[in-house]
């Protein structure tokens, strides 16, 4: 019996050291995906200090996803191969130089969007994360464990609350601030996180890997629902205080602090996705939350007041995104050989980073040329309801050959 049958088959009980790296694992996420989110906060007062386009705010707030999306995929192989103990610690501390380049860059858009493009790699900690968790829990239990990890992408929130508040009393006290608290996590990373004893290190090269993953239809049938799912908090992330001001004429502190609400929200209904997907079947579950924020999306399409329409809309919308986060992870866990976990979340996570990308770029264009964001709320509610439709109808069958040899 294989050390990971024998951990299949064992108890469904998780050690304190699954819980002690589930809780560092989930705050350096946290921490790395406030620097990956730190231009969109201030992103209003630095546009009208360069004068900026809608478009180019857009762009500018837009351009870290890249690299936050296109890195998950080595990040993840790289972690098959070295581990999250190595791993973790290693991207924390490279995140700092970005971080505190953004001082010299502030005044510069060419300079920020060079910076931001760096930036991006404080959102490969997530190809990091979800192997190191995979590998420590049961079966029964990684769907919330990948769930509760999940919660890390609150750094969002913590951005969005914080950075205009920090902002105010220094423009570059919230880049010196951050960059203390990676430094600090790096250095308790290294000596808190540790990789699974009987963790199966792989012996193919980086490419090959890759290859094995990428060949897995159920790899790219996941990566499109983490598109929809994923990609839909990171391009309110990064958008909706941009949005919030320009439509609803709301100050940069204000917009802030309701974005930090979205964000609050897609937290709080990650785990909950993982949790209902131990019970139900995670396509069940993505399916009915995509639904969800499908419907929200048409009723925000045509603008109503902020209050109480649009805040009911938008944070019911925040709920259904991050319960589909948390199950198609679950569905992840579920079907991905435990060696290839890292591989797969990487390019899975990847393209749903992906998908935050383009979004914010379309609602900049669609507001520049017709002065509504209405057409950009359809085609998410199209989006949505494709992946609703696609989630119940094939994903279902997709995780039971996994799950009865499990």
């Amino acid at each position: 019996m294989t050390a990971q049958t024998a951990r299949a088959a064992g108890s469904d009980t998780a050690s304190g050291a699954a819980y002690r790296n589930l809780v560092v694992a989930t705050v350096g996420f946290a921490l790395t995906f406030w620097a990956w989110n730190l231009i969109s906060p201030i992103a209003t007062p630095l546009g009208e200090k360069l004068s900026l386009s809608s478009f180019e705010q857009s762009l500018m707030v837009a351009v870290p996803v890249i690299v936050g999306s296109l890195g998950r995929v080595p990040v993840g192989a790289l972690t098959d191969r070295f581990g999250a103990k190595i791993m973790f610690p290693l991207v924390t501390a490279l995140t700092i130089v970005p971080v505190l380049l953004l001082i010299a860059v502030k005044d510069s858009y060419a300079g920020l969007l060079v910076v931001g493009f760096v930036l991006g790699l404080g959102g490969t900690t997530f190809a990091i994360g979800v192997p190191l968790v995979n590998s420590w829990f049961p079966p029964a239990r990684r769907g919330f464990a990948i769930g509760v990890f999940g919660m890390g992408m609150g750094g969002v929130a913590l951005s969005g609350y914080f950075t205009p508040r920090i902002y105010k009393h220094g423009e570059n006290l919230p880049f010196v601030v951050l960059a203390i608290a990676l430094a600090v996590f790096a250095v308790l990373a290294y000596f808190l996180i540790s990789d699974r004893p009987d963790r199966v290190v792989p012996t193919t090269s980086l490419a090959e890997r890759l290859g094995e993953a990428g060949r897995l239809r159920v790899t790219w049938e996941l990566a499109a629902l983490y598109a929809i799912g994923f990609g839909g908090i990171v391009a309110f992330g990064v958008y909706l205080p941009t949005y919030l001001k320009t439509w609803y004429d709301l100050s940069p502190t204000d917009a802030g602090s309701r974005a930090a609400g979205f964000a609050l929200v897609t937290v709080i209904f990650r785990p909950i996705g993982g949790w209902l997907s131990d019970r139900i079947h995670p396509a069940v579950v993505t399916s009915w939350a995509l639904g969800v924020v499908g419907i929200m999306a048409v009723c925000q399409a045509f603008e109503p007041h902020l209050v109480p329409g649009g805040t009911v809309f938008l944070l019911v919308m925040a709920a259904g995104l991050g319960t589909s986060s948390g199950s198609v992870f679950a569905m992840v866990a579920r079907v991905t050989p435990p060696p290839q976990v890292g591989s797969v979340t990487g390019i899975v996570g990847a393209i749903g980073g992906l998908g935050g990308f383009v979004p914010p770029l379309v609602m900049g264009a669609v507001y520049s040329n017709k002065g509504s964001y209405a057409i950009g709320f359809m085609l998410l509610s199209d989006l949505a309801l494709a992946g609703c439709v696609y989630a119940y109808g094939r994903m279902r069958e997709a995780g039971r050959p996994a799950r009865q040899s499990a």
